[in-house]
Order: C-alpha cells, then sequence, then structure tokens
C-alpha cells in the first residue's frame, strides 16, 4: 500500500509517447498476481522495458541511470488511457513511481491514482514538454 506524503523530491523520468495504455503499463498476462507478489515491479511496461529473453533493453527510459531511481514520470497526453485496470497504478508503486505529471491524464485511471495514493498532476502541454 502506498504511503501519503506532503512532498515529493525525486527523479523525474520522461516518457515522450502519446496515448499509453493501460495494456502497456502492465500487460494482461500479468493481471491475476497478486499485488505485492515476487517481481511486481517488472511488470511494469514489462514488453518494452524486457526483450523476448527476459534481459533489459538498454534503450528504455527507466532502465537508464538516473532514471532506474526515478519516483516520478513525466508523460506525454492520455497517459494510462484503455482499460480500467488498477493494477497499472499498482506496477507503478511496485516500481517505486509515486506521481505522474501529464497533459492528459485517462479517466479511469486518472480515478485509481487517487484512489491508490499515487499522485495525477495534469499540466498544460507546454509546461510538461518542458518538463521532458
Amino acid at each position: 500500500m502506498m504511503q501519503p506524503f506532503t512532498t515529493l523530491t525525486a527523479v523525474a523520468a520522461p516518457i515522450d509517447l502519446p496515448d499509453i495504455d493501460t495494456d502497456r503499463i502492465i500487460p494482461a498476462r500479468f493481471l491475476r498476481k497478486p499485488r505485492g507478489a515476487p517481481g511486481y515491479a517488472d511488470f511494469l511496461f514489462h514488453d518494452v522495458r524486457f526483450d523476448a529473453a527476459g534481459a533489459e533493453q538498454p534503450d528504455f527510459v527507466l532502465n537508464r541511470a538516473p532514471y532506474r531511481a526515478a519516483g516520478i514520470l513525466v508523460t506525454a497526453e492520455n497517459f494510462g488511457c484503455g482499460s480500467s485496470r488498477e493494477m497499472a497504478v499498482w506496477a507503478l508503486d511496485a516500481r517505486g513511481i509515486r506521481a505522474v505529471i501529464a497533459p492528459s491524464l485517462g479517466d479511469i485511471f486518472h480515478q485509481n491514482c487517487f484512489k491508490n495514493g499515487l499522485l495525477p498532476v495534469i499540466l498544460p502541454a507546454a509546461i510538461v514538454a518542458d518538463l521532458r
């Protein structure tokens, strides 16, 4: 379960792809795993973070320093769109992500963030682009 916070100082990882849906955040084959299962953090962006053999993809942002330690994602528009998978927020939590900054978020994802203690921040697109 996520812990409340009043101030967050963390590395912010830029993710420049728009329309990242919940299936890309956590692929469907991992949805039956219970929250907190060993290795749950590895489910986050699994199909772009790892190759077919399970090795890290070196060009994925969360596999590179300093973003391995990211506590914030700064994303393009419509992050978390698609199906209503609360597990997408769980995977972010398991990986240590505490906040997502974007010009827009999927409606249900936005609600699930609040429900699970992840801070969703919606800012104008130009400001988010400058942050990325």
